[in-house]
């Protein structure tokens, strides 16, 4: 195997190149918009997969509240983010409430530098409310198992969608119009480091003594309570922790998208940080961000040329080879042959490491297939 300081050099120079690659694209975004837009939408995708990940996979507590934290996150990075004096052409049907106007207003009188840093105190505020959402709900729901737990922050999801198109929070949340004109981050250097502390900050409490708790919760609960884990606690943390970056993730997607409004956020974005997850490895953050990455390549640019309509003439009969909605039917074919392939996942639940680069480490393997296959 490599030495640890042949990996930490291998690292950095990984890290530097990334850097330098970002840094040429944000140079030239404009010639490259398409790859622009679909590292940045990876990386917040990752930060969301990785963090329900730490939930499914490594705490073992099925969730599909993953929504309702991400509009959570995005309404409240956007309320805090959105200049003043936009607030009034948004809010034009409605009016907006006075409060928010009010606290804007003082907000954009500022120092410069703290109005710099106004992005990252609103996705940080944006993940603490969602935590405080999580750890309120967290109290019922975290009693139930398996399916149970799942529709029951489904329902949650659907009940925050619901309240933010309803009539009655017009003032605040603009209703079924919709959040505009919500800044941009600075760059996509910005977006990918944003996205690295927060998976970073994730893999540190995975390596904690809470994370060997979550993955003991995860294969047995009865065994894990014997040895003195407190079972609520630490479902409730997880959940709170996962719910935080989620959140963060819904901020950044606001921030990507430029607008937000309740369809944004409907249940089909839970089920693709979902997608990401199962195909890239439960329990597997490697597989997790790499996922974010293929699936969002495959289904927002790669793919994208077979919604084109193509068709051929036979014998003067035209056939229509390609129709506009074909991408989707083969992007799911494929991903039916990943599942029959990998049926645990790119990754399983390893990691990347820097040994799958040494003969030693593949004649290791090879070993170990021949002692299971004897």
């Amino acid at each position: 195997m490599m030495k640890r300081e042949l990996k930490w050099a291998l690292s950095l120079i990984a890290i530097a190149l990334l850097a330098w690659g970002l840094t040429a694209l944000e140079a030239n975004k404009l010639q490259h918009a398409m790859l622009y837009s679909v590292l940045q939408k990876g990386a917040i995708l990752a930060i969301a997969a990785v963090a329900m990940n730490l939930l499914t996979g490594f705490t073992g507590l099925f969730s599909l509240g993953q929504a309702g934290f991400m509009a959570v996150g995005a309404y409240v990075t956007a309320l805090l983010t959105i200049p003043a004096a936009r607030l009034s052409g948004i809010y034009y049907m409605t009016g907006i409430s006075p409060a928010i106007l009010a606290a804007r207003e003082a907000m954009d009188l500022a120092p410069g530098w703290l109005q710099a840093g106004y992005p990252y105190l609103a996705l940080i505020a944006g993940g603490l409310v969602a935590a405080g959402f999580a750890a309120l709900i967290g109290i019922p729901v975290l009693r139930l198992k398996s399916d149970y737990l799942a529709i029951a922050t489904l329902g949650f999801s659907e009940i925050i969608r619901a309240l933010i198109a309803s009539p009655q929070l017009d003032t605040i949340t603009n209703g079924s119009y919709g959040l505009k004109a919500i800044p941009r981050l600075n760059s996509i250097l910005v977006v990918f480091v944003i996205a690295a502390l927060c998976i970073g900050l994730i893999v540190l409490l995975l390596r904690s003594s809470y994370g060997r708790a979550f993955k003991a919760i995860r294969e047995d609960e009865i065994a894990a309570e014997a040895m003195g884990i407190n079972l609520f606690k630490h479902k409730e943390m997880s959940f709170i922790v996962s719910s935080f970056f989620t959140a963060i993730a819904g901020g950044m997607l606001g921030m990507f998208m430029n607008s937000i409004d309740s369809a944004t956020f409907r249940v089909g974005i839970t089920y693709e940080v979902l997608l990401i997850v199962v195909i890239g490895g439960i329990g597997s953050v490697t597989g997790s961000v790499l996922g974010a990455f293929l699936i969002t390549a495959a289904k927002e640019w790669w793919l994208r040329f077979l919604d084109n309509p193509w068709s051929v003439t036979i014998a003067g009969t035209e056939i229509q080879v390609f129709r506009i909605g074909f991408r989707m039917v083969v992007f799911s074919a494929l991903l039916m042959v990943v599942v029959l392939f990998y049926r645990r996942g790119l990754m399983g639940a390893n990691e990347f490491s820097w040994d799958v680069f040494t003969l030693r480490y593949w004649r290791s393997r090879r070993k170990k297939a021949g002692g299971v296959s004897g």
